[in-house]
C-alpha cells in the first residue's frame, strides 16, 4: 500500500483549516495529521508529528509563520514548507524562501489547488504562485529588502511595543532593537514612528491582529 504524504494544516482562522481539510480529504496519497492555528503550536506539533509537509500561513500569532518555519527547520530540515499568505509582496516572498520555505502561494488564488502543489512539493519542486510576478521594490528599500528580523521588529513596532518591550520579548538587547528601527525607517525612507505604521499596514508588511 502507496504510504500516504502527511501533511500539518497551520492557520489562525479554523474555518480557513476546515477548508483545507475538505480539500484534502478527496486526496487519496494525502493525508492531514494535525492541526495548529498559531507558530508555537506548529513548532510543537511539527516536532511531535513529524509531517512531511507543512502548509503554513504567513502571518500567525505568537511566532509569525516565517520564525516558525525557521524553528521547524533547524530541527527537521527534511521538511516541506509551503506558505500561504495574503502577501503579494516581494519582501515577503523573499523572506518566505530565506526562511527555507520550498513554496508560495496566495491564499486567495481562486484556483487554489492544494493537493496538486502539495504533490510537486514531495516531487522536489519550488512552488511560486503564477500570481506572483516580478514585482516592484518598495519605495525607498534598498534592493535586498528587509530582514526577517526587521519584519519581526516592525510587526512589534506597529503593534505598539517599545524599544525595551521588544527587547525583552525577542531577548535582544534594547540598543540592538534601536539600531533594527533605524535600519528600517532608513531602507523605506521614513523618519518618524507613525508614518511607518502607516507604511506598513498599507503595504502588507505586517499582519494586524
Amino acid at each position: 500500500m502507496l504510504e500516504k504524504i502527511s501533511v500539518l494544516l497551520v492557520d489562525d482562522h479554523s474555518l480557513v483549516r476546515r477548508g483545507f481539510r475538505r480539500m484534502l480529504e478527496d486526496e487519496p496519497d494525502i493525508s492531514v495529521v494535525g492541526e495548529a492555528s498559531d507558530g508555537k503550536e506548529a513548532v510543537e506539533l511539527a516536532r511531535s508529528l513529524g509531517p512531511q509537509v507543512v502548509v503554513m500561513d504567513c502571518a500567525l500569532p505568537e511566532i509569525n509563520g516565517l520564525e516558525a518555519t525557521r524553528k521547524i527547520l533547524k530541527f527537521a530540515p527534511q521538511t516541506l514548507v509551503l506558505m500561504l499568505s495574503m502577501h503579494s509582496e516581494d519582501t515577503w516572498v523573499r523572506q518566505a524562501m530565506e526562511a527555507g520555505a520550498r513554496g508560495y502561494v496566495l491564499k486567495n488564488a481562486m484556483d487554489l489547488e492544494l493537493g496538486v502543489a502539495i504533490r510537486r512539493l514531495v516531487r522536489g519542486e519550488t512552488i511560486l504562485d503564477p500570481q506572483l510576478g516580478r514585482q516592484e521594490n518598495l519605495k525607498g528599500e534598498r534592493n535586498a529588502g528587509l530582514t526577517a528580523r526587521e519584519i519581526e521588529i516592525l510587526q512589534l513596532i506597529c503593534e505598539g511595543k517599545s524599544n525595551k518591550e521588544i527587547a525583552s520579548h525577542l531577548e535582544l538587547s534594547a540598543n540592538t532593537v534601536a539600531v533594527h528601527r533605524a535600519n528600517i525607517m532608513d531602507a523605506l525612507g521614513i523618519h518618524k514612528t507613525a508614518e511607518l505604521v502607516v507604511y506598513a499596514i498599507r503595504n502588507g508588511l505586517v499582519n494586524l491582529p
